[in-house]
Order: C-alpha cells, then sequence, then structure tokens
C-alpha cells in the first residue's frame, strides 16, 4: 500500500528513518547530482520528511544543500544524547559530516537539522596483510562488526570479501574469500540479531547468507538471485530473517532466509530508474495482535523519486 511519493532536488541515492523513539516519524532522503562541464562539481542536499504511515502523511520538514552525498546514516540509539539524534554523511568533497537534530521551540514541534559537528577525511582506508605488504582499500566498502567492533569486514569490485582484526597491529587478515562473489561487492550487513550470520549483496545479483565461523562458502551454496545487482540489505528492526534489499534493475525485495533458506517474499516495482536506498521505519510489530509494521522507504537515482509504502502480504508472520 503505498503511503506517498515525492521527486527530490537530485538523484536520489540513500534513505534513513530515525530509529530514536522520539523521532520514529522522521525520515531522511539524501541525493547526488553531478555537475558536468568545464568546471564539473558534485553537489546534493538532506531532505528531512515528517512520516505517518497510518495517516498517509509524507510531509517536508527541511532541505540542507551540501556536497555530493554517497551514503547517510543515523547514530545508534545508545550512542549518544537520545534528545538530539545525529545524522553523518559522507559525500564527494572526501568528508563526513555530522548534523544534529532537535524539536524547535514552535508550537508544530517542528524538527530541524543544526549545524555541522565534525568533519575528516576518509578517501581511503589502509591495512598491512600478514605477509608484511601494505594494502589500500580504494574502490569497495568497509562494515564494522556490530557486535564485536574490533573486527571490520571489506568487500570491494575485485571480488574480494575479507575480515580485519583491528586489534593487531598491523590489521590482522582473519579470512579473505575470492571465489563466491561472481563481481564486485555491493553491500555488507551483519544480522543484528545472530552474532554470526552476515548477508553480502552483489553485482552478479545474488544475496548471500554467510556464517562467519565458516566463510569458504555461504550457508545457501546457491544463494538467491534477485534479478538485478544488490546495492542495499537493511534487515528488519525487530524480527530477525528479514531484509529488504534494494536491487538496482530490479526494483526492491522484502527477503526471508532461515538457516539455508531464503526466499523473495514480496516485491516493489513501482520506480522508473535504479532502485538505490531503501529502510525500514522503526516502530511496533505485533502480529497476533494486528498493529504490524510502520513503512518503507525507497528510492531511485535517476528519476529522482522517493516513495514510503507498506508491504502487502504477511511478510511477517
Amino acid at each position: 500500500m503505498d503511503v506517498g511519493h515525492c521527486i527530490l532536488d537530485g538523484n536520489a541515492d540513500a534513505v534513513e528513518f530515525c530509529p530514536h523513539d522520539s523521532f520514529y516519524n522522521v525520515l531522511a532522503a539524501s541525493t547526488y547530482v553531478l555537475q558536468e562541464g568545464d568546471c564539473p562539481s558534485r553537489s546534493g542536499c538532506i531532505t528531512l520528511f515528517d512520516v505517518d504511515a497510518d495517516g498517509g502523511r509524507l510531509e517536508l520538514i527541511q532541505k540542507v544543500e551540501t556536497a555530493g552525498i554517497f551514503d547517510i546514516k543515523w547514530s545508534p540509539e545508545l550512542l549518544q544524547n537520545p534528545a538530539r539524534p545525529l545524522l553523518a554523511q559522507a559525500d564527494a568533497d572526501g568528508c563526513v559530516k555530522i548534523y544534529s537534530l532537535q524539536c524547535s521551540d514552535s508550537d508544530d514541534s517542528e524538527m530541524r537539522a543544526v549545524q555541522e559537528w565534525m568533519e575528516q577525511g576518509y578517501e581511503k582506508w589502509s591495512s598491512s596483510c600478514p605477509n608484511g605488504k601494505h594494502t589500500t582499500l580504494r574502490s569497495g566498502l568497509l562494515r564494522f562488526d556490530i557486535q564485536q567492533p574490533m573486527l571490520v569486514y571489506t568487500g570491494s569490485d575485485d571480488c574480494k570479501f575479507c575480515c580485519w582484526d583491528l586489534r593487531d597491529g598491523p590489521s590482522n587478515l582473519v579470512f579473505q574469500n575470492t571465489k563466491v562473489h561472481k563481481m564486485g561487492i555491493c553491500c555488507i550487513a551483519k544480522s543484528p540479531f545472530d552474532p554470526n550470520t552476515l548477508l553480502t549483496g552483489s553485482y552478479d545479483e545474488c544475496l548471500r547468507v554467510w556464517d562467519v565461523r565458516s566463510t569458504s562458502k555461504p550457508v545457501n551454496e546457491s544463494s538467491i538471485c534477485l534479478g538485478g545487482g544488490v546495492w542495499r540489505i537493511k534487515h528488519h528492526p525487530s524480527i530477525q530473517g528479514l531484509v529488504l534489499t534494494a536491487c538496482m534493475h530490479n526494483g526492491f525485495a522484502i527477503v526471508k532466509f532461515e538457516g539455508d533458506q531464503a526466499d523473495v517474499v514480496e516485491t516493489y516495482e513501482k520506480h522508473g530508474s535504479l532502485a538505490y536506498g531503501a529502510d525500514w521505519q522503526r516502530g511496533d510489530v505485533i502480529v497476533g495482535g494486528r498493529r504490524k509494521s510502520s513503512a518503507i522507504a525507497t528510492c531511485s537515482f535517476y528519476d529522482r523519486l522517493l516513495r514510503v509504502w507498506k508491504p502487502e502480504g504477511d511478510v511477517f508472520i
């Protein structure tokens, strides 16, 4: 069921619902626009929305102009003052910028972003391998283990999937898999429920489920093909084994997995361009007593489209 939609001012590449109790209604969307010519530039913006899935409301709160944005992320709830959630952006200037969100003094309790809080370079990530060679990750991605922050997972365009232990100096290569992914790795998502489960997405269109205790092959060796490059994976915030995926040329898919079984339980195909951004809205999910889920936000790149919708099937059972 569609809740609402909006055409953004730039190419849409990421959406993030705020995970903090008092701000579940706040949705951030980011854009990236390349202006070509003699003096090329890369611009973007963060747009904040007020979302009421039950009431069908998607209202603009504020826009913040910035450099072109690669990705955005709200801070974990336990790491800050709950009255002032922080939103970080990684941008085309090679910086990480962090904004604070807080209630205004007006009667309508409008939310507003305030000044930049931190800025630092992130152009490359380097480590030294056990063989003494110095390696630099430039064309790929990096994810910290949410249960064991001393571990870092990396994936790259050369199909290498690696884990590093930062407690060792230089960093120790815990494992490296170069055989499973047939094309570049797009995303890595550790399960917030099971410390041994991790998912990867690739340009080869497969979603793979890993047991990090055995990384020679995915839990389900054939994995599951989603029909498009798996650009983003989002675990449901309260239901284990349920993920939302952005599948580039094939829209969005909700996937259930358990052990060595993974199945698509619902697809969403109302975007006409590259499916890039996706996120679940936080909130109570009461299956027996009905209440169910809040909403899902998705965005697509070239058509600049943001959509908020609810699953139509019983994906939470």
